[in-house]
């Protein structure tokens, strides 16, 4: 198959209906990452460092879901294409029990771990016990945060991407109101000549961490509610107890996935504690830069919910053409994008450095690294939306291969021998990052023009 071949212009309007609410919400979570950074940047960078220093922890529990979430996409997406709403109606409900399952047990292990995970990444020790209640604090509404991840997926698969942008945009305006008071303390702010008393629990990170919390909250009742008053693929009505003959399919498809985003993510916190060890300057500038950097992936994942959908709907409609044309029409679209975010990124990096820190050794260090990681955009692009794909139709076992060898052999092992070894600091680091992400391209670029993602040519 050639990448190039079949760019159809007439499902340019269905790609970007469906890609464009969910970068609309990527874009105002990461507005709202940016807000909370500056917001406990401003305390200084052992703020910084405390918050940003367990954020790949994050990633590795939200993989979880999300691995388990794209089981349910595949197989929903595929019976709406089929035609078959009463079998997407019955995945809706067993996706409901897993969020109660799945919710509570993460509940359970994120408070039992909450001591120790800053001891795990190597966090500084003074500021160990600020990171642990930080950490022990945004889990506690796990169970929330489960329904709120993996019912949007379910949304999601149904071509209902507006819905999740919705709540998500009010879980982020609820997040950053909630900053304001809980983190400052009382003032009085000048407008028009005026001053205004502003009350503030003055509580620091903690003051963040219980914003974020409550934030959560909302999302995952928001989003369950969403879900039970859908009128295509609401659970009302269905059976809750386990079924197997829903569940095998979504976790035949879920479970590569899920060891993909675990060994992946888990991958991310043997990075961050190595980059930890480096010290506060490095820790601060790494997730400053992360934080950056997210704003710039958002076309990425835009276009890999659109893809997803898009080829699981083809797939159970048993349209090969259609198919072949969504590959062929979304990999330059997203390309385009990529280069555009990969040129801002480097122009505008230091700039967007200075919004969270008034540190110049955070700022040249962060500038650094992301005027790096820039000239790789496009290429990272491409990973992503084959994968995405590749989801839909239910192939997770490549993607799961081609991230394992690339997280730990280049990621893993190269940042090792450059910080430990060779002293190359958070500068070698990122290079390996940037090294990781060329190798997917390489792989995934191969898998797409030897046409080993097609489930019409090779079956699973």
């Amino acid at each position: 198959m050639r990448i190039g071949h079949g760019f159809d212009r007439s499902m340019l309007g269905t790609v970007f209906a469906l890609a464009w609410p969910t970068m609309l919400e990527q874009l105002t979570q990461t507005a709202v990452q940016y807000m909370d950074t500056a917001m406990v940047g401003s305390l200084g960078t052992r703020a910084t460092a405390a918050v940003g220093a367990t954020g790949t922890v994050n990633w590795l529990i939200g993989s979880v879901v999300a691995g388990i979430g794209v089981g349910f996409l595949a197989f929903i997406a595929r019976q709406m294409g089929a035609g078959k709403p009463e079998e997407a109606r019955k995945a809706s409900a067993q996706a409901c029990t897993a969020v109660l399952i799945l919710g509570l047990v993460l509940t359970l292990l994120t408070q039992l771990a909450a001591g120790w995970v800053p001891v795990w990444m190597q966090v500084e020790e003074d500021i160990r016990g600020l990171a642990s209640d930080y950490f022990r604090i945004i889990y506690l509404p796990m169970l929330f945060r489960t329904a709120s991840i993996l019912l949007a997926t379910v949304l999601r698969s149904a071509g209902d991407t507006r819905t999740p942008m919705r709540i998500g945009l009010m879980v982020n305006l609820i997040n950053v109101a909630l900053n304001f008071f809980l983190i400052y303390p009382a003032r009085s702010l000048s407008f028009l000549g005026m001053n205004i008393p502003v009350p503030g629990a003055g509580m620091g990170v903690e003051g963040a961490a219980w914003a974020s919390a409550v934030s959560f909250v909302y999302g995952g009742l928001a989003m369950t509610r969403a879900l039970w008053r859908h009128s295509v693929i609401s659970p009302r009505g269905q059976n809750f107890r386990p079924d197997m003959e829903i569940l095998r399919p979504c976790f035949r498809i879920a479970l590569p996935n899920l060891a993909q985003r675990f060994a992946t993510s888990f991958g991310y916190v043997v990075f961050a504690s190595m980059i930890n060890a480096l010290g506060g300057t490095s820790t601060a500038a790494h997730t400053i830069a992360n934080t950056v950097e997210s704003l710039f992936y958002i076309p990425g994942w835009g276009m890999q919910t659109a893809a997803a959908t898009l080829s699981g709907n083809a797939y159970g409609a048993g349209d090969r053409e259609r198919l072949r044309r969504l590959g062929s029409t979304v990999l330059p679209l997203e390309i385009s994008l990529m280069v555009i975010s990969g040129a801002l990124l480097f122009i505008f990096a230091e700039p967007l450095v200075r919004l969270f820190s008034q540190d110049e050794s955070v700022i040249r260090l962060g500038s650094t690294v992301l005027r790096m990681v820039a000239v790789s955009e496009p290429f990272y692009g491409v990973p992503i939306v084959v994968e995405g794909l590749m989801q839909g139709v239910g192939k997770t076992v490549a993607p799961f291969v081609y991230n394992i060898i690339g997280m730990w052999t280049v990621r893993i092992l190269g940042t090792f021998v450059c910080t430990r070894l060779m002293s190359l600091g958070l500068v070698g680091a990122w290079g390996c990052m940037i090294g990781h992400n060329l190798l997917l391209f390489v792989f995934f670029v191969w898998h797409y023009a030897s046409g080993r993602w097609d489930p019409f040519r090779v079956r699973n």
